[in-house]
């Protein structure tokens, strides 16, 4: 689906040296949010299946490939990014998906679990192990996750499990922004609409007319562009975001209006 954004020439600066960890860098929104951080930046970056997608000569980039499967997983990949670089500065959840994609009143309890499991539980695990050691450090640090705007309507009959999950992590949010503020470490969130980014296509098999009528419902008429939500996440990473914890900030082009 052709969008009509054009990326300006500036964007969000992080600071020198931050060390920042991206789960699920191999979708659209990590590869934008990748690159951007790589332009004009001296941060280290710990990309989750990194190795699959971005130049491993990159003395950048730092590939993870442990999975996150569960409590002691999601524990394991923050400690192998801090052993390779010696600390952690800012955690970016971007893993996720729809992996049920039938209406929810005939999903199983296995696969509910699931949805719950990769779409609240991994992130919370993620960002609790990240969240002890940035308190360990004492320098503060930043936790930015991922929502959905449809989790604040119930989502749709094919996608419940997943607003159920996206709902969550917007109490999620908050409860870690409270934890965090005495030691500077500030948690926020972005409340995604329709996003032109390969997950519909990806995780719901839609067809380009699909796309385009999906984005007719928009009142910008058109999906957001990866580019547009790297540049929020970073702005968040930024100084400029210094005063912004425990928000779900909407990027939905006047979606749900």
């Amino acid at each position: 689906m052709k969008n009509t954004f054009s990326r300006p020439e500036w964007v969000p600066k992080v600071e020198s040296d931050m060390r920042v960890l991206i789960t699920g860098a191999t979708g659209g929104l990590g590869r934008a949010v990748v690159e951007m951080l790589l332009d004009g930046s001296d941060c280290i970056i710990g990309a989750h299946g990194a190795s699959q997608v971005f130049d491993k000569s990159s003395s950048k980039i730092i590939p993870l490939t442990k999975t996150f499967e569960n409590h002691l997983h999601c524990n394991s990949v923050i400690e192998e990014f801090v052993k390779k670089v010696g600390g952690l500065d800012a955690l970016i959840v971007l893993s996720g998906s729809i992996l049920f994609t039938g209406h929810w009143a005939d999903i199983s309890g296995s696969d509910w679990e699931r949805e719950i499991n990769i779409n609240l539980n991994q992130p919370f695990y993620l960002a609790q192990a990240a969240m002890k050691q940035m308190k360990k450090q004492g320098t503060g640090g930043r936790i930015v996750l991922t929502g959905t705007e449809s989790a604040l309507h119930g989502g749709s009959p094919v996608s419940f499990p997943y607003a159920v999950a996206k709902r969550g992590t917007e109490s999620l949010v908050q409860g870690l922004a409270r934890e965090g503020a005495p030691y500077n470490i500030l948690a926020n969130g972005l409340r995604l609409g329709f996003i032109a980014s390969g997950f519909h296509e990806r995780w719901h098999g839609k067809t380009e007319k699909e796309l385009r009528e999906r984005a007719d419902l928009v009142p910008l008429k058109r999906g957001g562009d990866p580019d547009e939500v790297a540049a929020l996440m970073i702005y968040l990473l930024s100084s400029y975001g210094s005063f912004i914890t425990g928000q779900m900030i909407p990027l939905t082009g006047g979606d749900w209006l």
